[in-house]
């Protein structure tokens, strides 16, 4: 089977690149006797950190990132041959039709707009071409892709009537079903694009809004993390309930093991002592709710101790130091970390008093498992998702609620008995998420979409 490892190789590629690595090696080392994973990424002259344990390549399509993304956005362009099954982890979606059919292929090409080469010249940055969508839009309004296209226009060139590039472009994607290729699984991480555009870029809100259409209509298979994200994708995208399944993620063994050099490490880290600092995980962005956390630092109710920030600069300008400052909090109540190792994670995580998760909506919450695993208590906003992967091992407060986050970690500070107990239920809770279950289910979803007799449907995680 075939998985775009392309994710790896984004400028920040947050949580869904975390997803792809290590739900590919997982795959890799569940894989059956005869079964291979085989990776696939755009043209890139330093590859290396896609190459992954067990998984073959990564092989690379003949276009760099940006025109591949622009010509995927269209319908067209390379894809990745000679496997049976090619999973797609993020929204970045090849075309429908496989490398067979060259006349169904000129036909579908046509209905989209016009010649093959009309494509490519758009494909390699001509007008109207999308650009490359990073993990959000980061890059929004950047490189005049924003003026390229008309407002509302849904990313029709100018000049067309939306209804008309709607129509055409369903019954292209309708002629390239029919075509010999791979069955195609996606993964939809959250409903963000739908029920949260605000906190996204306009371009990449329109991006994955686009995308996800698409995948809807073409994938034979959609995974969800969770039943949360299965209710909103289901209520904004024609999926057909029985090509939509929930299954899980996990933790990485390295976030999990603590090195044996944890107190050199927490030194050159900077690390208060254990157990006396809170700790947020999360790429710089306007979603995750690190205005709330800040916000919950100088609240009557805060017990004092520092918070530990862990996460790349996303978009959206925050500056977490400044933010703080604006609210009046003294330079030894922030710290941020970047970008680290995971095992300068694990030893982040082991040390950490508290994780705040205040996030405005999230498809899994992985740093809330994380959290989990190493006994660290956990709090966290309302938004269903985490609600739903923490289960009774964290207290929950309203989104935005500082107050309520306030709260919550003068609790857990000031109760022995309760932060033991959250400690041992998030223990537990964490075990029930793998990468050896999610990859396990995976294979299961594959030989299903590829009509393998031996695949049970019962209990088969369709949501």
């Amino acid at each position: 089977m075939g998985f775009l490892v392309e994710q790896l190789l984004a400028p920040v590629p947050g949580g869904t690149g975390r997803y792809s690595a290590e739900l590919a090696a997982a795959l890799a080392r569940t894989a059956a006797p005869g079964d291979a994973v085989a990776g696939w990424c755009a043209a890139h002259r330093d590859f290396h950190t896609a190459a992954l344990p067990g998984v073959l390549g990564p092989m690379r399509l003949p276009l760099p990132r940006r025109a591949l993304a622009a010509a995927w956005s269209r319908g067209v362009g390379p894809a990745p041959r000679g496997v049976d099954v090619l999973h797609a982890p993020t929204l970045l979606l090849p075309p429908a039709g496989g490398t067979n059919g060259q006349a169904v292929r000129v036909a579908a090409d046509w209905l989209r707009g016009g010649p093959a080469n009309q494509e490519w010249q758009l494909a390699r940055g001509g007008p109207g071409g999308m650009g490359d969508p990073n993990e959000r839009g980061e890059q929004d309004g950047k490189g005049g892709r924003e003026s390229q296209r008309a407002p509302g226009d849904g990313g029709a060139p100018r000049g067309r009537i939306g209804s008309e590039w709607t129509w055409r472009g369903s019954l292209a994607d309708a002629l390239e079903r029919a075509r010999p290729r791979p069955k195609l699984v996606v993964t939809i991480h959250d409903a963000v694009p739908w029920t949260h555009p605000e906190t996204l870029t306009a371009h990449g809100a329109r991006w994955h809004r686009q995308m996800g259409e698409r995948a809807a209509r073409l994938a034979d298979a959609v995974i969800v993390p969770t039943l949360a994200v299965a209710v909103e994708v289901a209520r904004h995208l024609p999926l057909d309930p029985q090509r939509l399944h929930v299954i899980g993620e996990g933790v990485a063994d390295a976030v999990v093991r603590v090195p044996p050099d944890a107190e050199a490490r927490a030194a050159r880290l900077g690390l208060p002592p254990p157990g006396r600092y809170l700790l947020t995980l999360a790429t710089l962005e306007p979603r995750k709710g690190l205005d709330t956390a800040l916000a919950a630092l100088g609240h009557p109710d805060d017990p004092g101790l520092p918070l530990v920030h862990v996460g790349a600069t996303g978009w959206g300008g925050l500056d977490v130091r400044a933010e703080a400052g604006r609210m009046g909090l003294g330079t030894d109540r922030v710290r941020t970390l970047g970008r680290i190792s995971d095992e300068d994670l694990a030893v982040v995580l082991a040390r950490a008093g508290v994780l705040l998760a205040p996030s405005r909506s999230e498809g899994f919450g992985l740093p809330v498992v994380e959290a989990m695993a190493h006994g660290v208590p956990v709090v966290v906003s309302d938004a269903p998702a985490l609600v739903e992967v923490a289960g009774q091992a964290a207290l929950v407060v309203g989104v935005g609620d500082a107050a309520g986050v306030a709260g919550a970690v003068a609790r857990i500070i000031g109760d022995p008995l309760l932060r033991d107990r959250l400690s041992a239920a998030g223990r537990s809770r964490a075990q029930t998420f793998t990468w050896k279950a999610a990859a396990e289910s995976t294979w299961a979803l594959y030989r299903r979409v590829c009509g393998s007799p031996a695949v049970s449907v019962v209990d088969d995680g369709r949501a």
